[in-house]
């Protein structure tokens, strides 16, 4: 033990939390753990760690606890089929595209969709058709679309060809929400089956009529870190099509903590335990809010108490600066952005919230406020494209590194995210046109070394097929 008392993981995890940790999951350190996950990791170190074990199952059985857990969670929330996964929401968008469509199918997916489904892509040798969403220079951040912009988006893309399926985001990271029975609804009229990313939501997306919605229990309810679960409804796809894609990506060992962790949080995410929990915690955020309103702070318009983005660029910084002053205070925000810092309060928000954030971010405006950055400009893209060049052709091919400012002309040949949630800001086979060159070089001071100096292009071969946009 002497040994690896100082090895720096297990130091980390030992080491005392901060004075404010507003940052995932949202069990705030376990404050917010439902108790019967609580209790099951009070037991003996380990034995909970087991295998598929009879009368066990997993998830792809069809009998079996876990199988069990599966059909009350698809019933608590209306859902017809329900599966578990433990490696994130990641694996269960992936599981789901490639449930949705065959290769060489296009799917209409978000610009602030997560990288993951890029990923999905390349595995399933799809063209992702990107959309464009309507943008807040104030903030810097993608805004959902409404009925009329999506409208427009289904148009430009079914002009150019058959298109497989539509992914939504709702809600955002920040907490902006979009209004899915109407975007569902669109989409249902104009043929195309719905997958909702919503990692950061609690499943309105299956009232809302989506076929295939994501779950994260460790984003908005009391689940581990890789807890997650598919919801489906409908006939496109059908369950034979997502278990074979499952098959695919999940592991055959699955974590039996995480699974339970999974039916455990969705469960109490539903129950009256639960719900009275996060009804105190959303009074909280509140009044944390209108407090801080009144002492002059802009904070991001959304729909979730929950999560509150201090609006930074009015005050004359941006939220990296913002993150770094208050990590050395003790204070751990969730995202950092140049125009926005969210801050995710969880559950069961620390006792000294409402007492010390208002204090810190007083000091924090007293310490760096100056003249208010200039609008940020959203970046110079069609309403939808696809990639000039196949996705998984220039992820996978000869690359050299070249300043932006040189790479005008070139096709990039691996995503640009600046920043954990991976929103990426420049897609591989997307070509670098100048206008594009000229925005990321403008985004690199906002970023600080998020963004590096250079970007990675594909060397040597010529275009296979025209690009399509509109």
């Amino acid at each position: 033990m002497g040994r690896l008392r100082g090895h720096p993981l297990l130091a980390l995890l030992q080491a005392p939390p901060p004075a404010l940790p507003l940052h995932l999951p949202a069990h705030g350190r376990g404050r917010a753990l439902t108790p019967e996950l609580a209790a099951l990791l009070r037991r003996r170190p380990g034995s909970w760690d087991l295998p598929e074990l009879p009368g066990f199952g997993g998830p792809l059985e069809p009998e079996g606890a876990v199988a069990d857990s599966q059909a009350r969670c698809a019933a608590l929330f209306g859902a017809e089929h329900c599966w578990f996964g433990v490696n994130g929401a990641t694996g269960l968008l992936q599981a789901a595209l490639l449930a949705l469509a065959p290769p060489g199918a296009r799917v209409l997916l978000p610009r602030n969709l997560h990288r993951s489904l890029l990923h999905g892509c390349v595995l399933g040798q799809l063209e992702p058709l990107l959309y464009s969403l309507p943008f807040d220079p104030l903030s810097g951040l993608w805004r959902p679309p409404d009925p009329a912009h999506l409208e427009r988006v289904l148009q430009a893309a079914l002009a150019t060809g058959p298109v497989a399926a539509l992914v939504l985001v709702s809600p955002t990271y920040q907490g902006q929400e979009a209004d899915l029975p109407a975007l569902i609804d669109l989409a249902h009229r104009h043929g195309l089956p719905v997958l909702v990313d919503q990692a950061h939501g609690r499943g309105e997306a299956v009232a809302a009529g989506a076929e295939l919605t994501v779950l994260s229990p460790q984003k908005n309810a009391g689940g581990l870190a890789q807890s997650a679960a598919l919801l489906a409804q409908g006939t496109r796809p059908d369950a034979e099509a997502i278990e074979r894609a499952l098959l695919w990506l999940q592991t055959s060992s699955p974590s039996a903590l995480l699974l339970a962790s999974t039916a455990l949080a969705l469960e109490d995410l539903c129950s009256e335990r639960g719900q009275r929990q996060r009804r105190r915690a959303e009074a909280r955020g509140r009044r944390l809010r209108q407090r801080l309103e009144t002492l002059g702070f802009s904070l991001l318009a959304n729909g979730d108490p929950l999560r509150l983005g201090l609006l930074t660029a009015p005050l004359g910084f941006s939220g990296l600066e913002a993150d770094a002053w208050l990590l050395e205070r003790g204070v751990v925000a969730e995202l950092p952005e140049p125009g926005c810092l969210t801050f995710l309060l969880g559950l069961d928000p620390p006792a000294t919230l409402e007492r010390l954030l208002p204090r810190r971010l007083a000091e924090l405006r007293m310490a760096l406020a100056a003249h208010p950055l200039t609008p940020f400009t959203a970046p110079p893209l069609p309403l939808v494209a696809s990639p000039e060049r196949p996705l998984g052709e220039a992820w996978r091919a000869p690359r050299r590194r070249l300043p932006l400012g040189e790479a005008v002309g070139c096709w990039a040949a691996e995503p640009l995210c600046a920043y954990p949630p991976g929103i990426p800001l420049l897609v591989p086979g997307e070509r670098i046109d100048a206008a594009r060159s000229a925005w990321l070089e403008n985004q690199r001071p906002l970023w600080g070394d998020q963004i590096p100096d250079g970007v990675a292009v594909v060397d040597g071969d010529a275009p296979r097929r025209p690009g399509r946009s509109s």
